[in-house]
């Protein structure tokens, strides 16, 4: 494709993205996008990779994008977006971009005389400007601005700009088949660079993005694609062997996965979500990667009957609970902009009722843990704090003598209760869990 269709092609899911949101579809980008290549199959992976990152860094400074569109007073679409864009990033120098819709018959149609007044405009400028206020310089949803301040105080810039960058691409050993090491000799025969995770023990970073789906590899159920952040969630849940665990939301079961390596294939875990499109997804993951231990089962609700006859029966519970996906934007930055404060309060609502259902399964002894991918202390601490409101028999372990990712000893961490990394400081996705013990009734 030329840059001219490519460019075109942007415009086009710009505009579909905005269309969705505004039909309160809300469907993700990343959904939108596959549509569009699965009926755009000419499109090469070259050209699908280089579209999709302009795409995505268009979500990522949206905020951004149309403060410069406002001020130029031209209307907010998907054209507008993508040629701000390819301007403010200095894609290209202002006479090439003049040049594009002569690129080809699938080119963007002529500039009118207020889009080039635009881009000779915008060419002396940079992406963020000092005018800007801080709900538009670090593109976030201005609702958010006092929770944001609040979970990272003096970090908060720096935190905005993490979350802002794209993500890397994070693989999880399959240790049931492999190594790490031998993992990372197979990939390099294969052309995939990639060295080992410093907080999970198991997980390996790609240098580079590359279609590691295709790897020898990972049809032979090697690694599983997974972020740091995740793979260490599931090893704080510190499944043993021969134990009995509840994965209480499995979605398409990638924690649950790494918990079973992690118990040997050894013990019974159940797999449990209320959507059966999202559980099925773990049943090939399952066969490609030998686990033997895992039981999966759909409940209507987190009140569902079925779930109070394991009541008192798992050594750990984990909750990896529905939540903001804050922590998340790195890879879904069009998250942001379409999840709103009635969002917030309905997940928040449906968070501690799920906690409220799921602790009833922990017995003596054994452990809840509780874990979102958002950086929002409304769904996280406070979360915890309500819950232990309303139960006696629990106390909350210090999550960084499970599993410290600071590395200090277990005396040094007695005044640390929570686990919390985030992108500006541990290079992953945003993530927090609390580890909750049952203690004799």
């Amino acid at each position: 494709m030329t840059p001219g269709a490519r460019i075109q092609a942007a415009i086009e899911l710009i505009d579909q993205i905005l269309m969705a949101w505004q039909s309160q579809k809300r469907i993700p980008a990343d959904k939108l996008l596959e549509n569009y290549f699965k009926s755009h199959r000419y499109i090469g992976s070259k050209d699908r990779g280089a579209i999709s990152e302009l795409v995505y860094w268009v979500l990522r400074h949206k905020a951004a994008l149309e403060w410069w569109i406002d001020r130029e007073e031209q209307r907010v679409h998907g054209r507008s977006y993508v040629f701000a864009a390819i301007v403010l990033r200095k894609d290209y120098n202002p006479q090439t971009i003049l040049s594009i819709p002569k690129d080809s018959q699938y080119s963007p149609t002529p500039f009118d005389e207020h889009e080039t007044k635009m881009i000779e405009e915008l060419v002396r400028h940079n992406i963020e400007h000092p005018d800007m206020p801080d709900y538009v310089r670090l593109n976030y949803p201005e609702w958010m601005d006092a929770a944001l301040h609040e979970s990272f105080g003096d970090s908060f810039e720096a935190a905005l700009h993490a979350l802002n960058e794209q993500a890397a691409t994070d693989l999880r050993v399959n240790t049931l088949k492999t190594t790490r090491e031998q993992l990372m000799s197979d990939l390099q025969k294969e052309g995939f660079e990639c060295t080992p995770t410093t907080l999970s023990s198991v997980g390996l970073r790609l240098a580079k993005r590359g279609p590691v789906f295709t790897a020898t590899p990972f049809k032979q159920g090697h690694f599983e694609v997974q972020d740091e952040g995740s793979q260490a969630i599931a090893q704080l849940v510190d499944a043993k062997p021969g134990q009995r665990v509840i994965d209480f939301c499995a979605g398409a079961g990638g924690k649950t996965l790494a918990i079973a390596a992690s118990m040997q294939n050894k013990g019974r875990i159940l797999a449990w979500d209320t959507s059966e499109k999202r559980l099925a997804q773990i049943v090939p993951r399952i066969r490609r990667a030998g686990v033997d231990n895992i039981q999966t089962h759909i409940i209507t609700s987190e009140h569902d009957a079925f779930i109070k006859r394991h009541k008192s029966t798992a050594d750990r519970v984990l909750v990896d609970a529905p939540c903001s996906g804050s922590g998340t934007w790195r890879r879904n930055p069009d998250l942001k902009w379409r999840f709103t404060r009635n969002d917030l309060n309905e997940i928040m609502a449906l968070q501690q009722s799920i906690l409220q259902s799921a602790i009833r399964l922990v017995k003596p002894g054994g452990r809840l843990i509780y874990a979102t991918c958002s950086i929002l202390k409304d769904e996280n601490e406070r979360q915890i704090a309500q819950l232990l409101k309303s139960v006696n028999n629990f106390r909350v372990v210090c999550a960084e003598k499970i599993w410290d990712k600071k590395n200090i000893s277990n005396d040094a961490s007695d005044g640390v209760s929570y686990f919390w990394v985030t992108p500006h400081e541990d290079g992953v996705d945003g993530f927090f869990a609390a580890v909750l013990e049952r203690v004799q009734d």
